[in-house]
């Protein structure tokens, strides 16, 4: 008989590849894949680990999956991922309803982890996290037309607040050859948009080839003909070079958008975070990059209520949201985390005002996007469709300026006419709604 597996994936587009590479695998064992977990003979939860409210919904998760199994409609639950690599003593203690743990360097090993967990012997494996694999096959979770494409793993970049360099270890890049091929490959199997990941794309091939190599690895893609849009997410600041910005002008595969996660503006704060930079150079960094590409969507993530924010240092970060005027922006409270040296530090910030600042920011944000959208009007963008939205009667898809998951999306109605979904069609702008785009068919 053969086993059903299937699996949750929680937090970032990093670990929904580890999932597609670890469910390849499953397939490849004999086992049969479902889509939902709950209806599956083994559940796996890859879980996120990397701030609390990620840990709290893993652990919800699990414990709605471990029911199920109390009640037999699961056989065995075994559970993966950042937090399982994390907490592995608490995982094990405080979760007994797993019948398998293990981290993020046994990915390679999970059919074994899964036929052990079914006899019975409850395995718990937690190698080396460097033998977490960089590349494979992959049963893909996304829609045909866009995947993601990771060109590293971990990072070396030990921001105060970040636990990722101690549950992910040391920044890997892949080989340009190795990303490439797989580039091709998605692009053959049908994706017409990729998107570039890593913990700090920028920094790409630093570690192989002794230089930033993001911008020739970009030329080397833009020459895979079936591609249409290359996406690029997490670009570091203080790397963000003449070089990449000329690519990103002249690459017309390449969207003109650009995930640039700030955190702070203030310079005793980004100091205490351990990253570079103060309001003024930002400021000159943003309007570089708007100079060198022109129409640029800038994304950027902020957070409040690092430990020791003052008033005036936030109030410092709301003036800098302002000015730049980010046409996408995402705010967060700090996380507290245990073995971060932000989590040591004296003088964190009451949760409440922390939660305050964050809702000031995104009100003043939604704002600035609305005035955005509302200067769409009269324009015809390129829509990736994506689907119709039976109660709103539309189609509905993503411009160059969203980014799945993350943005919003452009709704618009078609007439007799019926887009695939993957298709490109031409949309002009009528209205926008809430930060939404709507429009229609051209």
């Amino acid at each position: 008989m053969a086993y059903s597996v299937g699996m949750v994936s929680l937090g970032c587009s990093k670990n929904q590849i580890d999932a597609e590479i670890m469910m390849a695998a499953l397939q490849k064992a004999g086992y049969e894949l479902r889509d939902d977990a709950a209806l599956a003979d083994v559940a796996i939860v890859n879980t996120c680990g990397f701030i609390e409210a990620a840990k709290k919904e893993s652990i919800e998760e699990i414990l709605e999956l471990a029911r199920l199994k109390k009640e037999g409609k699961i056989k065995a639950l075994v559970v993966t991922g950042c937090m399982a690599q994390r907490y592995r003593e608490e995982v094990m203690k405080e979760l007994p309803e797993a019948d398998a743990v293990c981290g993020i360097g046994a990915n390679n090993d999970i059919a074994a982890v899964v036929e052990q967990a079914l006899a019975g012997k409850r395995p718990q494996a937690f190698p080396e996290k460097t033998l977490l694999p960089l590349e494979g096959e992959r049963v893909r979770s996304t829609p045909s037309y866009f995947a993601y494409l990771k060109i590293a793993e971990g990072c070396s970049n030990g921001c105060a607040y970040c636990a990722i360099p101690m549950i992910r270890g040391r920044y890997r890049s892949r080989t340009m050859e190795s990303v490439v091929a797989e580039a091709e490959k998605l692009a053959a199997d049908g994706a017409r948009e990729l998107i570039l990941i890593a913990q700090d794309t920028t920094r790409y091939g630093q570690d192989l080839y002794g230089e930033w190599k993001l911008p020739e690895l970009l030329r080397r893609l833009c020459k895979i003909e079936d591609l249409r849009w290359i996406r690029l997410l997490y670009c570091y600041p203080d790397a963000i070079t003449d070089e990449l910005l000329t690519v990103m002008a002249e690459e017309e595969k390449i969207v003109k958008y650009m995930d640039l996660p700030l955190q702070h503006c203030n310079g005793n704060v980004l100091k205490n975070m351990r990253r570079p930079g103060n309001r003024d150079e930002l400021i000159a960094l943003t309007a570089k990059i708007r100079a060198m590409v022109p129409g640029i969507v800038l994304r950027t993530t902020l957070i409040t209520g690092f430990p020791g924010e003052t008033e005036a240092e936030f109030e410092e970060l709301c003036g800098f949201a302002r000015e730049v005027r980010f046409e996408r922006l995402g705010c967060f409270t700090y996380s507290q985390e245990e073995g971060t040296l932000a989590g040591e530090m004296e003088n964190q910030v009451e949760e409440e005002t922390k939660e305050h600042r964050m809702d000031v920011i995104m009100e003043q944000q939604m704002g600035i996007m609305q005035e955005w959208g509302e200067a769409q009007v009269g324009r015809e963008l390129t829509v990736l469709t994506e689907g119709f939205d039976r109660y709103a009667e539309c189609w509905f898809g993503r411009s160059a300026a969203d980014a799945p998951d993350i943005d919003g999306k452009i709704f618009f109605t078609a007439g007799a006419k019926k887009p695939a979904y993957g298709q490109f069609v031409t949309v002009r702008i009528t209205g926008c709604m809430d930060c939404d785009l709507m429009g229609e068919l051209v």
